[in-house]
């Protein structure tokens, strides 16, 4: 962490690029209060009832039993840092969980395959040829994904380092938007050929959130953001996009603290359920 917290002074792409290095040297070894690469799997829920069974017709005891027994909805959660929760003790996939339990009573059970550093092109690498991702995928029935910062974060960093290229110097993030634009279409061209929006939540906060960068960055991060929405938009896709102040930020800087992922987690809550409950 005194790695990213040296880099408070530089712009925060720059930041998000350090940050990432560093877990990559660690052989995706970090200082961060979460594990680098999430394959976890939690459960959220507010209980369940056990019907008993017994031979011949249900009792209406048993009915009612049956009805109050919750759906069990799996939720697979995509993405970088920000979907592993870094910076906080809960990240905003666990809390978003924790809504859907909440507002539609339903049993939530979590596979975080988010991993801290990834970049558009690693996820649709790891889309197109993990199985068991795929796998995962394609039984879920809640599917959350954020993805990019990390990709604009290594072409700030070139261009701190005056190797962006080009006669104003930032060939290298023209490329990272278009490589990234090209990728988040791919990505959710992946995610639609294993579930459908018509039977499954599937939800995005774009790259997490937004990002106050210097001026010479915004157009590249509104870009970007413009086309995750439109994208999204057109497909079918409920999308939010978070602006985080400061307080919402850890000490690092780079990643939201338990406030800044609450605010997350709200933003998606906000856009319901639908085509699987609605809030109760």
């Amino acid at each position: 962490m005194e790695r990213c917290l040296g880099l408070l002074l530089v712009v925060l792409l720059v930041g998000l690029a350090a940050c990432s290095l560093a877990g990559e040297e660690g052989s995706h070894q970090t200082d961060d209060v979460r594990p680098a690469t999430a394959h976890r799997q939690t459960t959220v829920t507010k209980g369940r009832a056990d019907a008993s069974t017994i031979q011949g017709e249900p009792t209406a005891s048993e009915v009612t039993a049956a009805e109050a027994t919750p759906a069990i909805w799996d939720y697979v959660a995509l993405g970088d840092s920000l979907a592993v929760g870094v910076g906080a003790h809960r990240g905003y996939v666990e809390r978003y969980a924790a809504h859907i339990n909440s507002d539609t009573g339903a049993r939530v059970e979590v596979l975080n395959l988010g991993v801290s550093g990834q970049t558009s092109s690693e996820l649709l690498y790891a889309l197109r040829m993990d199985g068991s991702m795929r796998r995962a995928v394609g039984a879920a029935e809640v599917v959350t994904i954020n993805i990019g910062i990390n990709d604009l974060g290594h072409a700030g960093h070139a261009y701190k380092n005056g190797t962006c290229g080009g006669g104003d110097g930032q060939d290298c993030l023209r490329m990272a938007v278009e490589e990234l634009e090209e990728n988040w279409d791919a990505i959710v061209a992946e995610l639609l050929s294993l579930r459908s929006t018509e039977d499954t939540v599937i939800r995005t906060a774009g790259l997490g959130y937004t990002p106050r960068v210097a001026k010479n960055f915004e157009p590249y991060v509104a870009k970007v953001n413009r086309h995750v929405a439109t994208t999204a938009a057109t497909l079918g896709i409920p999308h939010a996009q978070p602006s985080l102040g400061e307080g919402h930020m850890s000490p690092d800087g780079v990643h939201p603290n338990d406030a800044g992922y609450e605010h997350i987690a709200d933003r998606l809550r906000e856009l319901g359920y639908g085509p699987l409950g609605s809030p109760r």
